[in-house]
């Protein structure tokens, strides 16, 4: 599941942006470094005392299609624990090749680096939850897309890097007892309020259902579009996780999409509640053995669960919504009021 590998040295770092709240919230000094010790650090060049780097391996549904996947381009440094205990990876993003890179290069380009940067902090400082990013450095080095770009790396904070494709590669082994030490594992770290041994699996799967009704929800309390909602690209703690090519929707069109790649709409703002159920449904094939031992039992319990997204989600939703419009109490249009005010923003191309 994980392949040891450090970073690839780079030539001329140079710090770009250092996230100095989340540095602190973290518990991190940087205050004795000078701009060269950071612009290594922040590269790779100097590996912190402690780290012991690693690539994760995972599959992933990409627009609905099986394939396996892992850290083609990221690097994880290692973990760290907080002033308040608590507990976050620290991950390079385009710090070079790993046994995962299928061919790329394993870098990234400053621009897109820069981007996931200022998306993922304005998504945490709109409440919505989300990793973050601590810093972002140029490697000196230029890399090839369509065009030439400079390189750089991007540094990102994550409750874990565990995500849904995980799971999904830990099942394709058919690796049982692996499977029970990946969901011991998510539980201890994100879900430690599950007790019951003998119900685990579908407690673990109802929290992540709710963590994720929670995220999409905000997603579409700001209008904002994944692009990319492969399984691989769902993480079992509940953050926004992988900026690609996402986006905040100007006039309200539940059919936008911002993926070049998404011709037939499947990541479109208006799926993105259908496709959450449908990457927690993956989330249960991967995990059924667990769920029961009984098979027949095991897919009638992962079936109830799945199937109480749409009913939680558009509460949620509508709870929401009328959060935003003001309405106080509970009247029996209100659902219907609330999807006339959008049908008509749509129609009038409203923001």
């Amino acid at each position: 599941m994980i392949s040891k590998v450090l970073p690839t040295t780079v030539k001329n770092p140079n710090i770009i942006i250092i996230n100095h709240s989340l540095a602190q919230q973290l518990g991190l000094n940087f205050s004795s470094l000078n701009n060269n010790q950071l612009a290594r650090l922040f590269t790779g060049n100097d590996i912190p005392e402690g780290s012991d780097p690693l690539a994760q391996a995972y599959a992933g549904h990409q627009f609905g299609h099986l394939v396996i996947l892992g850290d083609g381009r990221a690097i994880v440094l290692g973990e760290h624990i907080t002033p308040t205990k608590q507990r976050y990876d620290i991950q390079f993003k385009g710090s070079g090749r790993t046994p995962y890179s299928r061919g790329g290069d394993g870098k990234a380009a400053l621009g897109p680096m820069l981007r996931e940067y200022i998306i993922s902090e304005a998504m945490y400082h709109l409440n919505i939850r989300t990793t973050r990013s601590l810093a972002v450095a140029t490697t000196g080095e230029n890399v090839m897309r369509e065009t030439v770009l400079p390189g750089a790396i991007l540094t990102r904070v994550a409750e874990s890097h565990i995500r849904v494709g995980t799971f999904e590669y830990v099942a394709i082994k058919r690796d049982i007892q692996t499977l029970k030490k990946l969901l011991q594992y998510s539980i201890e770290r994100h879900y430690p309020e599950i007790k019951d041994l003998d119900k685990q699996a579908p407690e673990f799967l109802k929290l992540v259902l709710e963590r994720q009704i929670d995220l999409i929800t905000d997603w579409m309390r700001v209008g904002f579009i994944h692009g990319v909602m492969n399984t691989d690209n769902m993480s079992i703690s509940g953050e926004s996780i992988d900026f690609g090519p996402c986006a905040f929707m100007d006039y309200y069109n539940p059919k936008t999409v911002f993926s070049s790649i998404d011709h037939h709409g499947r990541y479109a703002f208006g799926n993105q509640p259908s496709i959450a159920q449908w990457n927690l449904a993956r989330l249960a094939d991967a995990i059924l053995p667990l769920l029961d031992e009984d098979q027949n039992k095991a897919i009638d319990v992962g079936e109830e669960i799945i199937h109480s997204f749409k009913e939680k989600y558009e509460r949620k939703f509508h709870k929401m919504m009328k959060k935003k419009l003001g309405l106080i109490t509970d009247e029996a249009d209100d659902v219907i009021l609330i999807q006339e005010l959008l049908d008509t923003m749509e129609k009038n191309k409203l923001d």
